[in-house]
């Protein structure tokens, strides 16, 4: 006897419409998957602390490594495999140190928010101006991301919510690690590197350690790995590939880990604990006298105590692209000089004017 089919027409449209949104759930999936071969990587940090190599070595680029003028882009491809597309990392590298850090919000948009991470190169022979460089440039990429969460999404738009960003980032620390309350993970992939360690590795003893366990606390606060390297030493700079290859291709990013202050530390993301770092190292400094609002605020206080920080106008020092020799274009060079004397001119005549209108009232 056939089996009589007892749906109405509203348990038909149901079945109907689960089987879409399931089907419709896969090919999410299978876009996403095919989204996540396009990366996005902002190098930024010290100036002149080595950016430009690290990104070059990254990209087997055997180049002279020239001051970044502004926000410069470039972008690497990597095959999976034979016959299949390559991926694609879309790196941007942010000059001047601090005084550019506006830029940030061409590199890190709506569109590219899910798959976007930030590389912070910090200058290790200059430790006086290392917290406040990483400070204001993580400040300043953190305000572009949540600007760009805040802001409504389009029709169309596809984009993870901040809480699932969160979550993504959160997988750095095992579920049952002791410290995932006590951090404050960065809201994308952070890659702290430490550059110059060969000159870095001349300091006294107690300076070192109090550098590499400051570094190490930002590193594990931030949920980010942390790598020392140098330009002179190909070891150390082949190891600081593999962690921007991680990034910018979801390539394995290494296992080994050395957290010893007379060696180049090598501590990937999640592999520490507020435990193994201990206290803020305390050289002729009583914690008890920095009232810290914060742990943060804390570790701050006591690594500005051993390195005051330097009072510079970067602003100011920042070299105008328009005089820098090596852009110089005779012609193009005449021509300026000579409209800059026209608008000079002008100037002053429009100023007789109104002083002649002025007095005329």
């Amino acid at each position: 006897m056939p089996k009589i089919n007892t749906d109405t027409l509203w348990d038909l449209a149901a079945m109907e419409l689960r089987t879409r949104e399931s089907r419709s759930a896969d090919d999410d999936a299978e876009e996403d998957s095919v989204a996540l071969c396009e990366r996005t990587v902002l190098f930024m940090g010290s100036k002149a602390g080595g950016k430009t190599t690290v990104l070059l070595r990254c990209l087997d680029r055997d180049e002279a490594s020239k001051p970044t003028l502004g926000l410069e882009y470039t972008f690497g491809r990597r095959a999976k495999g034979h016959n299949t597309p390559k991926d694609i990392a879309h790196l941007w590298e942010l000059g001047g140190g601090t005084s550019l850090s506006d830029l940030v919000q061409i590199p890190i948009t709506p569109l590219n928010v899910s798959s976007v991470s930030v590389v912070l190169v910090l200058d290790l022979s200059k430790p006086s101006a290392l917290w406040g460089t990483m400070e204001k440039l993580l400040q300043a990429a953190l305000n572009q991301v949540e600007k760009v969460y805040a802001l409504p999404q389009r029709p169309g738009e596809s984009r993870t919510s901040k809480q699932q960003n969160q979550s993504r980032v959160l997988r750095v620390l095992p579920k049952d690690h002791p410290d995932r309350e006590l951090i404050s993970p960065f809201p994308v992939p952070l890659l702290l590197i430490g550059s110059k360690f060969d000159v870095f590795q001349d300091f006294e003893s107690e300076k070192r350690k109090v550098i590499c366990k400051t570094l190490r606390f930002l590193a594990h606060y931030y949920g980010a790995s942390l790598i020392f390297t140098s330009s002179k030493s190909e070891t150390m700079m082949s190891k600081a590939r593999s962690f921007v290859s991680h990034l910018a291709f979801g390539t394995e990013k290494g296992k080994s880990m050395s957290t010893d202050p007379s060696k180049p530390l090598i501590i990937p993301a999640g592999m520490d604990s507020l435990s193994q770092i201990g206290s803020p190292p305390t050289i002729d400094v009583d914690i008890g006298t920095l009232h810290a609002r914060n742990p943060l605020d804390l570790w701050k206080k006591v690594f500005e105590r051993v390195f005051p920080p330097e009072r510079t106008t970067e602003h100011k020092e920042l070299k105008d692209p328009a005089k820098d020799p090596q852009y110089s274009e005779p012609l193009i060079d005449s021509m300026r000089a000579q409209k800059d004397q026209e608008l000079e001119q002008y100037k002053r005549e429009q100023a007789k004017l109104w002083k002649g209108l002025a007095l005329e009232n």
